[in-house]
């Protein structure tokens, strides 16, 4: 029996701290309530008969909270404390005896299966005051010393397992909303880092094969795509600390400038064009992760020799485009795929959609974004 009172032996911890103070509680309730019919056993004309059934009782009520947590054990051990009352109370002339009523109330209130507990409790206030009326009290004294006394204190205890049930649900689904964040995050983690890291390993590898080729024939020019290939190192050491700390806010006009560059080291010409006005803040760094996706995508596997960017700000949603006149979809490994899943769950998150197209030659990427997006 010790074993109920071990933490560790308990996966359910809201429900063992709930069932405890179930005991804990009921317990010297079923003491106090056995208190009447003790004082009176010299009027129940079998002192000893008198005695055993109270200890019955007594043992069955005990027995009850103690196996609360096992309902199905609970409702039969409820039963025949009923059928126990229901004798003790025919048998026993003094009307001290119905605060049995009250034990087997609070019994089915603390075992009997939710659904069923409130119809068990109406049973019992019945069967005390139809008794008490049976034993020739009046209406009066039925009402008010056997049944109401036995609905009180069934809804109490029934209304206190249900509050105990209803935390415990809460705690379990708030530990349940905690793991569904957490794994909101890392999704999100892990889809900054292949798009921080995809963009930014991508341009370094093109500056390094830039400075193999330039190396053996222009010096000045190698060593300045070498001072390339260190900025964007730097900066992508930065991007990633501030990607775990949550801050990144890398916007448009900043991806822009990292495109035109690394699309000219890549030796594919580049033209941008913008039109409207300034976007809200969400927007413009969703138009940034597009840009950056695109244009990585393009100097990785396109194969191109020109890129179009196009950015129309002048309605509603707002469109951006990289095309370009390279091979196509067609040629492009899984990873390109992944992380053009990753984009378009990141713009669906603000309502935002994206598609793509083969041309002839080449590649579109479209994105579509609300507005205001954010706001």
């Amino acid at each position: 029996m010790m074993d109920n009172w071990d933490m560790r032996d308990c996966p359910d911890k809201p429900g063992w701290i709930r069932s405890n103070a179930t005991v804990l509680g009921a317990l010297p309730v079923g003491v106090l309530l056995l208190i009447s019919p003790v004082v009176t056993i010299g009027k129940a004309g079998s002192p000893a008969l008198a005695w055993g059934t109270l200890a019955v009782v007594a043992a069955l009520f005990a027995a009850i909270v103690l196996v609360a947590p096992r309902p199905l054990g609970g409702e039969a051990l409820t039963a025949v404390l009923a059928a126990v009352t229901l004798a003790a109370t025919a048998t026993f002339a003094p009307t001290e005896w119905f605060t049995l009523y009250l034990l087997v109330a609070v019994a089915a209130g603390l075992v009997v299966r939710s659904r069923w507990a409130p119809a068990a409790i109406a049973v019992t206030v019945l069967a005390a005051g139809g008794m008490a009326l049976v034993r020739g009290d009046a209406v009066e004294g039925a009402l008010w010393g056997g049944a109401l006394p036995t609905l009180l204190a069934g809804a109490s205890v029934y209304g206190f397992r249900r509050l105990g049930d209803v935390i415990g649900e809460l705690a379990r689904t708030r530990q349940e909303l905690a793991r569904a964040a957490v794994a909101a995050e890392r999704a999100r983690f892990s889809r900054d880092l292949h798009d921080l890291l995809g963009h930014t390993l991508s341009v370094i590898v093109v500056k390094a094969e830039a400075v193999r080729r330039l190396a053996p024939r222009d010096t000045g020019a190698a060593v300045g795509h070498a001072a390339d290939i260190e900025t964007i190192g730097r900066e992508a050491l930065l991007e990633v600390r501030q990607a775990v700390a949550g801050y990144r806010d890398s916007g448009l006009a900043s991806e822009l400038d990292r495109a035109r560059s690394a699309l000219s080291a890549a030796g594919i010409g580049c033209e941008v064009t913008e039109t409207g006005p300034a976007l809200s803040a969400e927007t413009d760094l969703l138009l940034g992760w597009v840009v950056r996706e695109g244009v990585t995508n393009v100097v990785r596997h396109s194969g191109a020799r020109h890129c179009r960017i196009t950015v129309r700000r002048d309605a509603d949603p707002v469109v951006a485009e990289i095309s370009d006149d390279g091979r196509g979809a067609r040629s492009a490994p899984a990873e390109n795929a992944s992380g053009l899943h990753g984009l378009r769950e990141r713009l669906a998150d603000s309502g935002g959609t994206l598609s793509t197209a083969d041309l002839d030659p080449g590649f579109l990427l479209e994105a579509r974004v609300p507005a205001g997006a954010g706001r």
